[in-house]
């Protein structure tokens, strides 16, 4: 536990150190004459970053493919990175959770910082326990805000290049129109009451409102919170009852936690099989479709549709 404690402090004090030779926020550092370093948490804000920003910006993701946004603790290296770089955008609403409070410490040292899903009106987010669900990417009318949340952040860094960030926004949010249509294409292809999604976490709330699917998960918004051997079997014999054909399993959770789920759906006399690996809170590989967030939900959907038909 001591050493537990040195460490962050060291982190924290590190933080200061390049806090201070780095400047404070936007405006107070002329960034136009050169690319803008920025630092994003996970790989649908760093898309986002980079989809409006083009070639003004340079992005550096913190968590790759696989890697569970709940559960990660900032390393000593991304505390760097993070004083170097120009600017930090993160999503926001909790989902960095262990990253919460060097988040604050950054913002009361001055460095320019942007929680993208934050922009999303109260109203329109879901509240689960008091606490509301982070994953707004899923509606992707929801992450048009975001984007354009982006778009501000960018163009209070870079005035002199708000026309260029407007005009990358306005582009992105045409290819989010259209996936959105895509989206509800697909769907209608599933009849309504096959369209129940079954996955690892409670990560896909705001896609099942937007696009009318029932959802049940095996453990809440976070994957903090550990799922019983209750939750196990009352998720089984829901798939029993209702006579599911498919799970998922996600590329960020545990795949045992939906084997477990399955094999007990199989000792109620209904074998379920699973229906394939959905990107929930990771991009795919990079150089590949599923490693941007337009082919992250194309393959999402395109999986789901298929399984649930």
């Amino acid at each position: 536990m001591l050493d537990r404690k040195r460490t962050a402090i060291l982190l924290l004090a590190t933080l200061v150190l390049f806090a201070v030779g780095c400047g404070g926020g936007g405006g107070k550092t002329d960034l136009s004459t050169r690319v803008i370093d920025i630092v994003a948490t996970t790989g649908m804000v760093g898309d986002a970053v980079q989809q409006v920003g083009g070639e003004r910006v340079k992005v550096n993701t913190l968590m790759g493919p696989g890697v569970d946004p709940h559960y990660y603790k900032a390393s000593a290296s991304d505390v760097t990175s993070m004083a170097n770089a120009d600017a930090v955008f993160y999503n926001g609403l909790h989902l960095e959770g262990r990253m919460v409070e060097l988040f604050e410490k950054i913002k009361r040292d001055g460095k320019p910082t942007c929680a993208i899903a934050e922009a999303v009106p109260e109203e329109k987010l879901i509240t689960t326990d008091n606490a509301h669900d982070p994953h707004i990417w899923f509606d992707v009318e929801l992450w048009k805000l975001a984007v354009e949340e982006t778009r501000r952040a960018l163009t209070d860094l870079d005035p002199k290049h708000g026309d260029r960030y407007q005009t990358n926004a306005d582009a992105f949010q045409k290819e989010l129109d259209a996936l959105h249509a895509f989206i509800r294409e697909r769907s209608a292809e599933v009849a309504e009451e096959r369209r129940v999604l079954i996955t690892a976490h409670d990560a896909f709330s705001y896609f099942g409102r937007q696009y009318g699917y029932e959802l049940k998960s095996l453990q809440g918004i976070s994957t903090v919170s550990e799922a019983s051997t209750a939750d196990v079997q009352n998720l089984a014999s829901f798939i029993a009852e209702r006579k599911i054909n498919a799970v998922f399993v996600e590329s960020s959770v545990p795949v045992r936690n939906v084997q477990a789920v399955q094999a007990a759906a199989k000792s109620k006399g209904h074998p379920v099989r699973i229906g394939g690996e959905l990107f929930s809170d990771a991009l795919g590989a990079p150089d590949t479709d599923e490693g941007t967030y337009l082919g992250m939900v194309r393959h999402n959907v395109n999986t789901i549709v298929d399984a649930l038909q």
